[in-house]
């Protein structure tokens, strides 16, 4: 496709969309985005206002991507799933706002059995070689260093960091706030605030640095403390805990997202 040509009904500026790149005809791209030399966009894509796409990044499948993303070269976004039970159904990878996805990074898209759909939040930055499989779902303002990887069914809440080559397991959720070291296998449930490291992954206390960075008070940070407290440190049972720590949550907010989420520890049980 030759720059400077009307594309999907929009004046595309000189240069904007590079020669080489090719573009299906039914792909739907605000007049502003930007298209590198050799990148695929495919069949049904559909990319908001302010999108940049590098050179020789592929994005296809049914994927829909929000406003002032920077995608950098050779990602991979929208394939198939890698579960054997896919069948060709019409699933989707949507992804919000603000995002920064870096090189050889491979997002997926959804399965019927899953809900069909993979989900990226806004003002993400995803480092190169990170992996998300199909029916994730990630939050907003995480951080994924470099060769972090999900796989199926995976939950992570807002404010997550996983160092690089961290790893969690299917069906595992990771709590907002929560800090996973590099190298981590995660295989059960993170709770909000935690830090985890190792191989399996242990909790390890709390996010003090993420919680200072994120302007949480003392007095936030105490309850949290004292959750952790009486989950890790009392031997208590798990329904013990829960009790102690809804008491705690009606005079914290951050204690509160705590409580909610060991409420259900679905069936990867909780990080203890």
């Amino acid at each position: 496709m030759e720059a400077g040509l009307i594309f999907n009904g929009k004046d595309i500026p000189q240069g904007q969309i590079h020669p080489t790149a090719q573009i299906d005809k039914t792909a739907e791209l605000d007049s502003s985005v930007s298209v590198g030399a050799y990148a695929v966009i495919g069949k049904n894509v559909q990319i908001d206002a302010g999108t940049v796409i590098a050179p020789h990044a592929v994005i296809e499948g049914r994927t829909k991507i929000g406003k002032n993303n920077q995608i950098f070269q050779f990602a991979s976004l929208g394939a198939m799933p890698q579960d054997k039970k896919y069948d060709g159904e019409d699933t989707l990878l949507e992804i919000g706002d603000n995002n920064t996805i870096r090189e050889f990074t491979t997002f997926n898209r959804g399965t019927v059995q899953g809900g069909g759909i993979t989900k990226v939040g806004d003002n993400n930055w995803i480092m190169a070689y990170c992996h998300l499989a199909h029916d994730c779902v990630v939050g907003s303002n995480t951080i994924f260093a470099n060769n972090a990887s999900l796989a199926g069914h995976v939950v992570i809440e807002d404010f997550v960091v996983l160092g690089g080559y961290a790893l969690v397991y299917q069906f595992v959720r990771v709590g907002a706030y929560s800090m996973l070291a590099f190298s981590s296998g995660v295989k059960q449930n993170v709770p909000p605030f935690s830090t985890v490291e190792g191989m399996p992954a242990r909790a390890h206390g709390i996010n003090l640095e993420g919680m200072r960075r994120n302007k949480f008070s003392a007095q936030e940070i105490d309850a949290v403390k004292q959750c952790f407290h009486h989950l890790y440190q009392e031997n208590l049972l798990l329904s013990e805990a829960r009790i102690k720590i809804a008491e705690i949550a009606e005079k914290s907010e951050a204690a509160k997202k705590i409580s909610e989420f060991i409420q259900e520890t679905g069936k990867r049980g909780l990080i203890r």
